[in-house]
């Protein structure tokens, strides 16, 4: 969904990183300044591309992001039976901290954010406000290994918006659940493409790096011993 506005989550200490964006593509970008030994994208690759690399890969699921100025969408998948999650109405800390605890509970282990774009592919004044809620929430998700990634998610509204119709949804459902359905339409574009074209954000913090090199932390529920 075309955006503005802030996220991140779990009590965590203030952000005072900012992070670099990778491109998926190619070498960082520059101007987001990471620092000396930054993580090249081809050491953290999205569950997407791992998948398509390691069919018999396991991980986590992936958790999409369409972010909002009051609402924010959320949904789930681990590259097929792509649903919606839910919808959030809230904003800033409150808002980051819930994302954090939704992946928890949903065993998520990176997050997929719109980028809002106009539809020659440029980004917006809308852009810059997603990249700094991403880079809050990067910082945070770190602490814990998981990653964040952003989305092209130009026309995935719109998208949403004739998924529900052909579903048969009525406006008052459609219009409760619409951030949620485009959420779950960045993630099917993210699986469609494998992961690229995502990129990277990445924390500067060089011990907040490794532990994103090293994952999160294997409990029993989530990489059974006997797997």
């Amino acid at each position: 969904m075309q955006i503005q506005h802030p996220l991140a989550i779990c009590a965590l200490p203030k952000v005072k990183n900012a992070p670099a964006s990778l491109p998926l593509s190619s070498a960082q970008t520059p101007k987001y300044g990471a620092r000396t030994r930054a993580i090249s994208v081809n050491e953290l690759p999205p569950n997407a591309l791992r998948r398509k690399r390691e069919p018999k890969w396991r991980g986590g699921f992936s958790l999409g992001v369409d972010l909002g100025m009051s609402r924010t969408g959320l949904a789930l998948s681990k590259g097929f039976s792509i649903r919606p999650l839910t919808v959030l109405e809230l904003r800033g800390e409150k808002l980051e901290i819930q994302l954090l605890q939704i992946a928890q509970q949903e065993e998520a282990d990176e997050f997929i954010v719109g980028l809002p774009k106009s539809c020659d592919g440029k980004e917006t004044p809308q852009s810059n406000k997603v990249r700094s809620v991403a880079g809050r929430l990067a910082v945070r998700a770190a602490e814990r290994g998981w990653r964040v990634y952003l989305q092209d998610e130009h026309g995935t509204t719109a998208e949403a918006a004739d998924r529900m119709i052909g579903m048969g949804l009525d406006r008052s459902t459609r219009q409760r659940k619409i951030d949620a359905y485009a959420a779950m339409m960045v993630l099917e574009r993210y699986f469609s493409m494998a992961g690229l074209g995502t990129e990277l954000v990445l924390p500067k913090n060089l011990d907040l790096q490794e532990k994103l090199k090293t994952g999160p932390p294997k409990d029993m529920d989530f990489f059974p011993e006997n797997s």
